[in-house]
């Protein structure tokens, strides 16, 4: 008589295991046709993922001489040289508010993306000790290490209160739509996160593209620039970076300078959802094969 199957389609491990008491083999695997992840297994696994953040933070400043300073240094030098070379010597426009401003404005929410589009795609390398020994699900992974990134930010945005007193600019009356466009930021990040992690566990030269493609990320962000120069007639075009419109949107809610284009805004979320739903689609296909290729 063939024993009992039970299937569970929520967990996957590579090989069956047999339930010693009745005897029956049970089967645990992914359900493939899921689009989304499962919300219930994902909250019955968050202190794994607040786990994950606490040591990955605690990892981060260990035996370093200035601890969490690095959160404010980091985009404080990248402001002080872009100032000087696009402030004081290309003398490219900005709005009407200093310059300095300006740029550490825009640079708070690009240094979330660009550290949490980094991180988290080499965080399913990183952890495959875990992906090898335990079920979980391995969306938590590319989680926690975007997670980790709005520690840096809030610190940061510390410094941005304070260089707005030093240069007397209140802050606008949007100042609350910082939140859409801070979510908008971590959904780009989250679906970039999602698609690179699973790409590099398939392949692992992955690993040397991602510095370079955030440099030139960064350039095609308006970040130093307004999003004002570029042509009407490119502005669609423009849009399809999830970041332009999250960038422009986000300096506009904090320093009330005029938005770019609402075209470039508008387009730019939509491209934000489409990363983050075809993000997770081809993490979810990968997923069922991470723990035999890593």
């Amino acid at each position: 008589m063939q024993p009992a199957v039970t299937r569970d389609l929520t967990l996957t491990i590579q090989t069956p295991a047999r339930d010693f008491v009745s005897g029956a083999e049970v089967v645990i695997e992914s359900d493939q046709r899921r689009l989304f992840p499962n919300l219930r297994e994902l909250w019955a696994h968050r202190e794994l993922l607040l786990f994950l953040v606490w040591r990955d933070i605690k990892v981060r400043y260990k035996q370093t001489v200035l601890g969490a300073a690095w959160a404010v240094l980091q985009p404080l030098l990248t402001m002080f040289v872009f100032a000087l070379l696009f402030g004081r010597v290309a003398k490219l426009p900005s709005d009407n508010i200093p310059y300095p401003l300006y740029v550490y404005t825009a640079l708070l929410p690009w240094q979330l993306f660009a550290f949490a589009m980094t991180e988290s795609s080499n965080s399913l390398v990183a952890n495959q000790h875990l992906i090898r020994k335990v079920y979980f699900p391995r969306l938590i992974i590319p989680l926690s290490a975007v997670l980790v990134g709005l520690v840096d930010f809030m610190i940061s945005m510390v410094v941005l209160m304070g260089m707005m007193v030093y240069y007397g600019v209140r802050p606008a009356g949007t100042s609350f739509l910082v939140i859409p466009f801070l979510i908008l930021a971590v959904m780009t990040a989250l679906g970039i996160g999602f698609w690179l992690s699973a790409l590099n566990i398939k392949y692992r030269d992955f690993k040397y593209v991602i510095p370079f493609l955030a440099q030139l990320w960064m350039f095609a962000t308006p970040v130093v620039y307004s999003s004002k120069i570029v042509p009407p007639e490119w502005r669609t075009l423009y849009g399809l970076n999830p970041m332009a419109g999250v960038v422009d949107g986000f300096r506009w809610a904090i320093l009330g300078s005029a938005a770019g284009s609402t075209t470039i805004i508008l387009i730019s979320t939509v491209a934000v959802v489409c990363v983050l739903i075809s993000g997770i689609a081809y993490f979810k296909h990968m997923e069922r094969t991470f723990a035999d290729m890593v």
